[in-house]
């Protein structure tokens, strides 16, 4: 009996140096595959300067065990993260809020844990890939043709100088802005006519944030709104250009408008650094995503670009 007794004793001991031998290999595999990127990773998207939601250090079956004797540690593009980082929300059972966010890349999260007294020690580590992304900027791109004076004269630059003022006034009460894109002078031969100067005008209609500069409610506040609202005035103001012409018995003034030439679309774009990419960022295909290393995004564009020099998040150029 006692030999039976000091047989499994030793085929215990035997068994539990095996287990303790292979823990090493173990965590050195997690380790080798963080580092080679090969774990898979967890994506997470935190609007730009706001607070991340709570990032769990567990798996979803771990989350319905009781753990002993938890060991929670994260760690970021910059190393490791501490609480008194005031960035840095950690709570005791490992749970990260990131703080005014806008640094991507990679967070890691280790936990050493047991699952009964009598258990050796499990280790896992959960990766998450964390973007930054932003809200696209949206805004109305117009384009008009106005019959114009000869290409060099001052008269087409004062005529500029006056529209655009006009446009500006019309939806300064909106807190939206007019910016001009270009102006092109050019010589158009006409259709069974001879040639004519006409000047091409591109211009932008964006909303400014109204919250920072005065008291407003509900959808006066809404920048959608308020672009709609200065499209239409835009238009009006066009239109009625036309029919003060049709209506006048006088000759025709060397600079107007021409008819039907009023063309507007709507444009989404990203700030520098960020782009949209609906394959890539399928839980945030509206949003603008900072650009992975590998790509960038110059100013005022849609889609990061592909770029092997790019190491970085939210590289502006090659």
């Amino acid at each position: 009996m006692r030999c039976a007794e000091r047989g499994r004793a030793r085929s215990c001991r035997r068994q539990t140096a095996a287990t303790a031998g292979r823990l090493p290999a173990r965590r050195f595999l997690l380790l080798l595959l963080l580092l080679l990127g090969l774990l898979p990773a967890v994506k997470v998207y935190v609007k730009l300067n706001h607070n991340s939601p709570r990032i769990l250090c567990l798996t979803n079956r771990l989350q319905n065990l009781e753990l002993i004797d938890p060991v929670f540690q994260w760690t970021g593009p910059g190393g490791g993260l501490s609480s008194e980082n005031s960035s840095v929300n950690i709570s005791p059972s490992g749970t990260l809020i990131l703080r005014h966010f806008n640094q991507s890349g990679v967070y890691t999260c280790s936990i050493v844990y047991k699952l009964t007294a009598m258990q050796l020690v499990e280790h896992l580590i959960i990766k998450y890939l964390i973007y930054a992304y932003s809200d696209p900027k949206n805004y109305y791109e117009f384009t008009a043709q106005y019959h114009t004076a000869p290409c060099n004269s001052s008269e087409n630059a004062y005529f500029e100088k006056a529209l655009l003022q006009i446009l500006s006034n019309l939806v300064a009460e909106l807190s939206c802005e007019v910016t001009l894109i270009k102006s092109e002078c050019h010589h158009v031969k006409m259709q069974r006519g001879g040639l004519q100067n006409e000047n091409f005008f591109t211009f932008s209609v964006t909303s400014l944030d109204r919250e920072n500069h005065r008291l407003c409610q509900q959808r006066d506040c809404d920048a959608f709104y308020r672009l709609n609202k200065a499209k239409h005035l835009i238009e009006r103001f066009f239109k009625q250009q036309v029919e003060i012409i049709r209506k006048s018995s006088e000759p025709l003034p060397k600079i107007y408008y021409i008819d039907g030439t009023l063309q507007m679309v709507w444009v989404d774009c990203c700030s520098a650094g960020y782009g949209m990419n609906a394959e890539m960022h399928p839980e945030c295909p509206g949003c603008c995503v900072v650009c992975s290393p590998g790509s960038y995004s110059p100013s005022n564009g849609n889609h990061c670009l592909q770029c092997d020099r790019s190491l970085i998040y939210g590289a502006t150029k090659c």
